[in-house]
Formats: C-alpha cells, structure tokens, sequence
C-alpha cells in the first residue's frame, strides 16, 4: 500500500492530469471543496470544479503539462509545475504552483493557485 505522502501527491497529480485529459473521474474531489485562482474563487464546490475540469474553455487551452513537482505537509501536498498553452507553435507555457489540502480521507477540499503569465518556454 502506498504511504500517505505517495497517495496525496497521486490525488494532486490527477487533478494536475486532468488539465489536460479533461477528465476529472480520477480526481478525489470532496463535495465541499473549494478553488481559488489568484485570489478568486473560481470553484464552488466538488461538483462544480470537477465540471469546469470536463468542459470549462479556460482549461481547454492546456494542452501539456510539464516540469511537475510536489511536496508534502502534513495534509497539504504543494505542487509546481509549467502548462503548456495553445496554440502550440507559439511555444508558451505558464509556471503554475498550486496547493491542495485534503481531510482524513484523502479527499481534496481545498486547492489555490498562483500562476504567471505564459511566456516562451
């Protein structure tokens, strides 16, 4: 069985995949989870977030993600990585850091992120 740490880094990574997949099935959402992007709220709950992950246009301009690292405290795993941006041959890409928190169960219940403006990468 995969230690805690491994198991909230996995839970991160999926929803990190699902950025591009566009299939948030594999990600460990709880009902009352809530996201934040650059200090607005732009996920109201487990549902909604998950829905913007299937079908929302602001995720639909990923097309790779790249560069990923995580960490772990406690029960937050604190992630890095670049999103590579359409159209492709432009080349751009986005340094990302996103933090998710999660409860007794694995499940995530808060994510934040911060990222930077595309750039050639």
């Amino acid at each position: 069985m995969p230690s805690d740490d491994a198991r909230l880094i996995a839970a991160a990574r999926a929803y990190v995949d699902a950025l591009v997949s566009h299939d948030p099935s594999a990600v460990p959402l709880h009902p009352a989870c809530t996201r934040t992007e650059l200090g607005v709220t732009t996920g109201r709950d487990g549902r909604h977030i998950a829905r913007s992950l299937a079908h929302g246009p602001q995720f639909r301009l990923i097309h790779a993600v790249g560069d990923f690292t995580a960490t772990v405290s406690g029960r937050r795993v604190e992630t890095t990585f670049v999103v590579h941006v359409r159209p492709k041959a432009l080349g751009l890409g986005a340094r990302v850091v996103e933090s998710f928190e999660f409860d007794d169960e694995d499940l995530i219940t808060r994510i934040v992120a911060r990222f930077s403006p595309p750039r050639r990468v």
